[in-house]
């Protein structure tokens, strides 16, 4: 019965996000290397316990610090990494041997600078991006990378130069959506051993030089004028051929043509409002003077 429970309560554990597993995987090459103050440490913290004691509790203010939710503290003691990061909330320091540095957790997004890139057809353009970031693992953040948003922010204009450069144009302008994601994989990888996670990439703007515009417009406006040219040669084509049709069903009735003829001068009359003699056969009055 035991040994069911026990594989039933392993069951329910599921397996650890990517993210997690970063994180202990880095937290696990910490801990291999304990930290040991040594004689001198051992000595100096004692001195400043005592220190506090004799000045308690006005020394209580000094050693009592705050975090925000969406903070955490990674304390030094004499140099050394104390244990992981402290927070949301109170917690303790001895002002004589610890300090203390505090990491924001929240998404930071900021924009990368017009990188002028040359892309795989040798075309020059200007590009633009934004980027949004948040640190996951605030002690690595502080202990493997000495300013972890400057070098987030340089690792973001070298990969995007660099992808960039491996893209036509016509890509570019077309799989923006693709090339943010790869990009996004990219940086991810890079950076999750500073205990950053790069969580969207947006393409912002491509700038065109001024003579490729002109070209590209000059091309555009060809393909409309000849798409116009098609349009119009097809419309006259079908209207040569309703003409043929109607010539040929007037061609079986001789009065037809003089029909449409007068129905034509109705026409007119009606439109400028003046009055028109023509003449009229003789043989068609007298066709309707028979009946």
């Amino acid at each position: 019965m035991m040994s069911s429970h026990g594989e039933m309560s392993l069951n329910k554990i599921g397996p650890a996000t990517n993210e997690e597993t970063d994180t202990n995987n880095i937290n696990q090459s910490d801990e291999d290397h304990p930290s040991s103050s040594g004689f001198c440490g051992h000595f100096l913290s004692f001195f400043s316990f005592l220190l506090i004691l004799l000045t308690f509790p006005v020394s209580v203010w000094g050693c009592m610090k705050i975090v925000q939710e969406y903070e955490r503290a990674v304390i030094f003691r004499l140099g050394r990494l104390l244990g992981g990061a402290k927070g949301p909330g109170l917690f303790w320091i001895n002002p004589c041997v610890d300090t203390f540095q505090k990491v924001d957790l929240r998404t930071v997004s900021f924009d990368i600078p017009p990188q002028e890139v040359l892309t795989k057809d040798s075309v020059t353009i200007l590009v633009d991006a934004v980027v949004y970031y948040r640190i996951f693992n605030p002690t690595v953040s502080i202990t493997k990378v000495e300013n972890a948003n400057q070098a987030t922010q340089m690792l973001a204009q070298t990969t995007l130069r660099n992808m960039l450069g491996t893209k036509s144009l016509a890509d570019i302008l077309k799989d923006r959506e693709e090339m943010s994601e790869q990009m996004e994989a990219v940086l991810y990888a890079a950076s999750k051993n500073w205990g950053i996670k790069v969580e969207r990439v947006e393409l912002k703007d491509v700038k065109l030089p001024p003579s490729l515009q002109r070209a590209m417009a000059a091309e555009a406006e060809a393909t409309r004028e000849a798409r116009a040219k098609v349009i119009a040669a097809e419309g006259e084509m079908n209207a040569s051929r309703a003409l043929k049709e109607a010539a040929n069903v007037m061609s079986e009735s001789p009065s037809a043509l003089q029909l449409r003829y007068m129905q034509t001068l109705t026409e007119i009359a009606s439109e400028k409002n003046s009055t028109v003699v023509f003449p009229v056969p003789v043989d068609l009055i007298s066709h309707f003077m028979r009946r």
